[in-house]
């Protein structure tokens, strides 16, 4: 064995070490912390590792996440957090919630992992969950780790339906950065770097404007441009919250259905429960042709994804060749143990109901600041606990959200700006949390308006 291999096991022993035990000294926190810095920064990405709050704006000791419960969770030193961002959507049941985890622990006794031969019965019984509840006749289940998996697979759906190579998408959308997802995106930080991307047509319309939408399918149809689909998420989440005018959902229904075209939700980070309704689309009452699923479908606790559609759609996933589309790992079994578990937990708590409640609460207190400072805060936009708190320029946004960093609450900003920050906590954070963190808000506003 080279020195090489022998310090890989001598260090991989130290970690296990470490993940096994339940707390660590404020010594060992502070080597974690060091530790974690160094590797990020040599191994992993240091543009990012600079980025973050986390290192920047917390002292001597960056903050390094350990564990959590609900809606806070603490670092290596013990140091606690409400947490306000829930993983950008994932954190839905909050940090390890039990019956997610009991679930998972369970299913490690069986199988870990299916043998892709045999039939392993979870991905079945998740697949029928789905289709209790998803809305219209979405019948038929894909599952993959990510939502930007999900989405190539809804892309290549609907493609191999439709015959047709063309795309209709809206600007700021937020769909994946793996190509084809990359593709739909509607911002040029990401697209451009890369270069070329997917080889069929891809239009960018206004988020929110049917009229837009349906101009653009009926110049493809006047010249012979084949549109496989339109592919929206019901409420743009990383553009900041931005809720589409209550015709938007039913006119687009109606503008693809006469020209022919599929209409993709992409629920990655609206669905079970984040925006006041069970899946985002439920609000204007609309039945998407394929749904694509991510984020909190695994409970906070295992990644797992899913394309959903039709059994008309499906066929082509089914015949002439069954394994048109497949994955290794995706569905594996103790991801879908999460995912049936975190199902079983939004049904049963109505945790949609919450998220709407919560919302209403939260929404008219944040708008009052809007009032309070209009030097400023701009508007607050959003759903449920899909907020999105907009600031006159991305300086103000960026020292506020690092004020409610150090003061023990967790934001972020879309995409790469802070002029918008999300508050997207788990939906079972409390009301008295959700007065901590509006406490915390306010003295951070008044901090950043006297620093002006």
């Amino acid at each position: 064995m080279t020195s090489s291999y022998q310090e890989a096991v001598a260090y991989s022993d130290r970690w296990l070490g470490i993940i096994k035990q339940p707390s660590v000294s404020v010594e060992m926190g502070k080597w974690i912390i060091e530790e974690s810095q160094h590797n990020f920064a040599r191994h992993f990405n240091k543009g990012w590792l600079e980025y973050r709050k986390s290192v920047t704006e917390a002292g001597d000791w960056a903050v390094t996440e350990w564990t959590g419960s609900g809606a806070r969770f603490q670092d290596v030193l013990g140091r606690e957090f409400i947490d306000c961002l829930g993983g950008y959507g994932m954190m839905d049941l909050g940090w390890s919630h039990p019956d997610v985890i009991a679930a998972v622990k369970a299913q490690l006794e069986h199988t870990p992992m299916p043998s892709q031969e045999l039939i392993d019965p979870l991905r079945g019984v998740l697949a029928r969950l789905l289709a209790m509840t998803l809305p219209g006749d979405l019948q038929y289940s894909f599952f993959c780790a990510s939502g930007t998996e999900a989405n190539e697979g809804a892309i290549k759906l609907a493609k191999m339906y439709t015959q047709k190579a063309g795309f209709i998408t809206a600007l700021k959308g937020f769909h994946g950065k793996t190509m084809g997802s990359l593709s739909m995106m509607g911002k040029a930080d990401y697209r451009q770097p890369p270069g070329v991307l997917y080889g069929g047509p891809v239009y960018h319309v206004p988020f929110g404007d049917a009229d837009a939408v349906e101009r653009q399918l009926d110049i493809c149809d006047k010249v012979g441009i084949g549109i496989a689909a339109c592919i929206f998420e019901p409420i743009q989440g990383e553009a900041g919250a931005i809720v589409p005018p209550d015709d938007f959902w039913p006119r687009v229904r109606a503008i693809t259905q006469h020209y022919g075209v599929l209409l993709i939700a992409d629920e990655v980070q609206t669905g079970l429960g984040r925006t006041g309704k069970l899946w985002g689309v439920d609000h204007w009452g609309v039945k998407p042709d394929i749904v694509t699923l991510a984020k909190s479908l695994g409970g906070g606790v295992m990644p797992i994804s899913a394309f959903c559609s039709t059994e008309a759609i499906w066929q082509v996933m089914m015949y002439p060749n069954p394994f048109i589309h497949t994955t290794t790992t995706g569905g594996g079994a103790l991801a879908c143990s999460a995912a049936i578990a975190a199902l079983n937990v939004t049904l049963r708590e109505r945790l949609w109901e919450a998220a709407a409640e919560k919302g209403a609460y939260l929404i008219p207190r944040l708008e009052a600041l809007v009032d309070r400072y209009p030097d400023l805060l701009a508007k607050i936009t959003g759903k449920g606990l899909l907020i999105g708190v907009h600031f006159k320029n991305g300086e103000i946004g960026y020292r506020v959200a690092a004020g409610l960093f150090k003061r023990g609450v967790l934001v972020a900003g879309t995409l790469i700006s802070a002029t918008t920050i999300r508050i997207e906590p788990p939906l079972v954070i409390s009301y008295a949390e959700l007065d901590e963190v509006l406490q915390r808000l306010d003295d951070t506003l008044q901090e950043v308006q006297r620093s002006l």
